[in-house]
């Protein structure tokens, strides 16, 4: 089977193309307004149902779009319409085919150092494996995925207090700025992308679940990363919060606040019982009253 021939994007664009639909994809779209790019159209995902009445409210990338008086449509065949010299994709959230690839040039920021982490949850993945850094990639978009050639990279440190939250805002920013200055200052030549490749498929339920025989630093990267949980008398107990600590007892042990992991231990500081709301893990502690038969993951 042939190989499509991929169109080539400009070394200087001037009139883009915005392809994107969740929140991290907002920013970008702002700093090239910002920055004074022609926005021929924005491409985002429909409208959906959302919220307890069940109305329908637009993705955030069409939300600002709207606001910043930017042409907007969840039709990707409309790209091949507003003669962009380059279309620029950001969790479009949507598979590109070849046909359009093959008359648009279109380059994605991805949230990985790539090769590592491709796929749809690379912020989330590199936090939880306990990488030293991660970074941002300006790439080309090919056929198959994140495999594209890398225009520019920018690296950050992963702070031992990073949250999926923090980690994933300063990503965003970082991604934007090299957006700007890299189509400003023109696109360089790619580079093919050279390492080891790992993959970053999304964190499901199961794998929020706290195993306390983990040590203590693996089980304190799930819980920044959010949605953590374990059992309490049989009924869920999400933890949003810990503290690493000391201790010597059997994993899920609690000693107060102090929950023994398979080494070390961790400080419960906010937790959300079952049914209730976010509450301090004193507040919980004393209303549970666990004794010292209790285990967690239970």
């Amino acid at each position: 089977m042939t190989e499509p021939i991929l169109a080539r994007p400009p070394t200087r664009p001037k009139r883009l193309a915005y392809l994107g639909t969740p929140d991290v994809a907002v920013e970008p779209l702002r700093a090239l307004v910002r920055a004074g790019f022609e926005i021929a159209i924005v491409v985002s995902g429909p409208d959906k149902r959302r919220g307890r009445g069940g109305e329908l409210s637009p993705s955030p990338v069409k939300a600002a779009a709207l606001e910043l008086g930017l042409s907007v449509s969840d039709q990707l065949e409309d790209v091949l319409n507003v003669e962009a010299d380059l279309a620029v994709v950001v969790a479009y959230g949507q598979i590109i085919p070849a046909s359009i690839l093959e008359v648009v040039p279109m380059i994605n920021i991805h949230f990985s150092l790539l090769p590592k982490w491709r796929g749809a949850a690379p912020v989330e993945r590199a936090l939880l494996a306990g990488d030293a850094e991660t970074g941002v990639c300006l790439m080309d978009i090919g056929v198959e995925l994140d495999t594209g050639d890398v225009y520019a990279q920018a690296v950050t440190r992963i702070a031992a207090d990073d949250t999926l939250s923090s980690l994933r805002g300063r990503l965003i920013k970082m991604g934007a700025e090299l957006l700007v200055d890299t189509l400003t200052s023109g696109l360089p030549t790619p580079a093919p992308q050279s390492g080891e490749v790992s993959y970053a498929k999304k964190i499901s339920s199961v794998e929020l679940e706290i195993d306390w025989a983990l040590p203590a630093t693996t089980i304190d990267r799930l819980v920044r990363l959010g949605g953590a949980w374990t059992l309490f008398r049989g009924t869920r107990l999400k933890v949003h919060e810990v503290a690493i600590s000391e201790s010597k007892g059997e994993p899920g042990c609690i000693d107060g606040l102090v929950v023994s992991c398979g080494n070390g231990g961790l400080e419960l500081i906010v937790v959300q019982p079952e049914g209730k709301a976010r509450q301090e893990a004193t507040a919980w502690r004393n209303g549970a009253r666990p004794s010292s038969d209790d285990r967690l993951g239970q």
